[in-house]
């Protein structure tokens, strides 16, 4: 006999019965699922994003918010977000694991400054080890969110697109959900900043963004010219000296590099003789107070730091290396991202005469290589545009509350997670002065203290509101005191902050720690409503 399909919602179960009679059938079948109203897949909560921030917060939903149904939405075919995205030589962390890494999942590998495919083996590991995969819907692509405060809902338009992400998608069956968690990074993955150089069509060789790195190109025997001063051309430097001919980093104008050993000796210590999660953890105590400490001190003696990272590119270059031109920054420690460099690879690299350093303008690009604004010419087989990242705000999907678009710019930060007037949404961004998984984690810990609080007031939606006296405050930019050109060209897209809390992006973990795990939710700023009818009905 036929069977009808009856939706639970409470308890988000199928129960199926015999249609003739309205009774349940002799075999009753229940099972969690996501449920399912008029084709539309419902979730509790849908996290977009499986990459090192969206599988943290699966696993912290499962912890703290067990009967939560939930899904992952992946643009790409496989998990791992910028860990699976980039594979130019050398692809590494410019922050330590023990911070990098989840503060549920001890990092075990000697190495602290650890390589991309060990990262991404870590968050393959942790998404298997918590049974976070089958969750995830591959190859969708949020195009656009709209919130109903009626139906007290997200409804999704959904893409399927290419396994590399990209491309315009064909459009899927939308789903639904009571609440987004956007963890989908802050940077285009198909569509990285580069800008048009005159004259690079008449360029012989390669010329590509590392971003997207040609997997058959062989740089063996050839001379490289790398555009750039970030993290990736101080990673792509030294690592391309094992093959090719010689590696020269273009830079406009110098970064802070310091040098650290990619192996935390103490970490190696503590976790021989300390049960692991204990050693972890005083380990991750040791780095996030280590580099509170440095960054404090850049706020306060920056002049001081400035010649203590000096001295040391000063000792490790020697005497007669021009410091002050490729080394000295015009902008103080800090009001860019440091870069790490592990055990003095670049310094190495330049003291041995395998890679070199040169500051100045691109004049032109030539059919053999550069020639500079100084008038000098770099030859050069292949030409490595390492210029930075395209932002993009929450995916680039589109948002509407009731029927209306949402302009994040007219926006204030909620507490650096939400978003004023736009309901039941938590994005992540992580710190510019420490690692990102630090607020990973702790964004994840507050949506789900939020959603058990929802659920104990017996309400469906919590949404940031301007009270009357915040609405005259002064506005701010969404980060303070950080230069960096990839974050100043796409200031205007991102939300304000305001003078005071918690209408703040702190950027501090210590102040965001206590927040998070402390403070009262009800703050008369977070408005709790539209109350769950079947609690009433209850």
């Amino acid at each position: 006999m036929p069977l009808a399909r009856k939706l639970d919602k409470s308890k988000s179960f199928y129960t199926f019965e015999n249609p003739n009679t309205g009774l349940p059938g002799s075999a009753v079948v229940q099972f969690r699922t996501e449920w399912s109203v008029i084709g539309m897949s419902q979730f509790d909560v849908v996290i977009v994003g499986a990459g090192l921030s969206g599988i943290g917060a699966a696993v912290h939903l499962q912890k703290h918010c067990p009967g939560k149904t939930f899904a992952l939405l992946e643009s790409r075919a496989s998990l791992g977000g910028t860990w699976d995205l980039y594979r130019y030589p050398g692809i590494r962390s410019d922050s330590d694991m023990h911070t990098l890494g989840y503060n549920f999942k001890p990092w075990r590998d000697a190495k602290a400054i650890a390589d991309g495919p060990s990262i991404l083996a870590y968050v393959n590991d942790t998404a298997d080890e918590h049974d976070v995969r089958r969750h995830i819907q591959f190859q969708r692509r949020l195009e656009r969110a709209s919130w109903s405060t009626e139906d007290a809902q997200w409804t999704l338009d959904i893409a399927h697109t290419g396994p590399d992400g990209a491309g315009e998608g064909e459009p899927v069956e939308p789903i639904a959900c009571r609440f987004l968690l956007m963890c989908s990074g802050y940077y285009s993955y198909d569509k990285p900043h580069r800008p048009t150089f005159p004259g690079e069509e008449e360029f012989e060789g390669a010329m590509f963004h590392p971003q997207l790195w040609p997997e058959d190109f062989d740089y063996s025997g050839k001379r490289v010219v790398v555009i750039g001063s970030g993290a990736t051309a101080m990673t792509l430097v030294p690592a391309m000296t094992d093959k090719a001919a010689h590696v020269t980093m273009l830079q406009r104008s110098p970064t802070y590099v310091v040098s650290r050993p990619d192996r935390d000796v103490i970490a190696n210590g503590l976790r021989k003789i300390l049960p692991e999660m204990l050693a972890y953890r005083l380990t991750r105590w040791k780095n996030i107070t280590l580099q509170k400490r440095v960054y404090d001190k850049t706020r306060t003696k920056p002049e001081r730091v400035k010649e203590f990272l000096l001295e040391r590119v000063r000792k490790a270059l020697g005497p007669d290396y021009d410091v002050e031109k490729h080394f000295t920054p015009s902008y103080n420690p800090w009001d860019q991202r440091l870069c790490l460099i592990p055990n003095a690879d670049l310094f190495e690299a330049i003291q041995a005469g395998k890679a070199s350093v040169v500051t100045d303008k691109i004049d032109r690009i030539t059919k053999k290589g550069i020639r500079l604004v100084s008038g000098e010419e770099l030859d050069a087989d292949a030409i490595i545009a390492a210029t930075g990242l395209e932002l993009k705000l929450l995916g680039g999907a589109q948002f509407e509350v009731d029927g209306k678009p949402v302009s994040f710019p007219d926006t204030f930060t909620y507490k650096g997670m939400m978003f004023s007037d736009v309901p039941n949404l938590v994005q992540t961004f992580g710190y510019v002065n420490a690692s990102w998984t630090l607020r990973a984690d702790l964004n994840a810990e507050y949506a789900c203290r939020l959603l058990n609080r929802m659920d104990e007031l017996g309400v469906r939606q919590a949404t940031p509101r301007l009270r009357e006296e915040d609405r005259d405050m002064q506005t701010l930019p969404w980060l303070l005191d950080f230069s960096a050109g990839y974050m100043q060209r796409s200031m205007h897209l991102m939300p304000k902050q305001g003078e005071r809390p918690p209408w703040q992006n702190t950027q501090s973990y210590a102040a965001d720690k206590k927040m998070v795990r402390k403070a009262p939710l009800e703050d008369g700023v977070l408005v709790f409503d539209n109350p769950d009818p079947q609690r009433a009905a209850a």
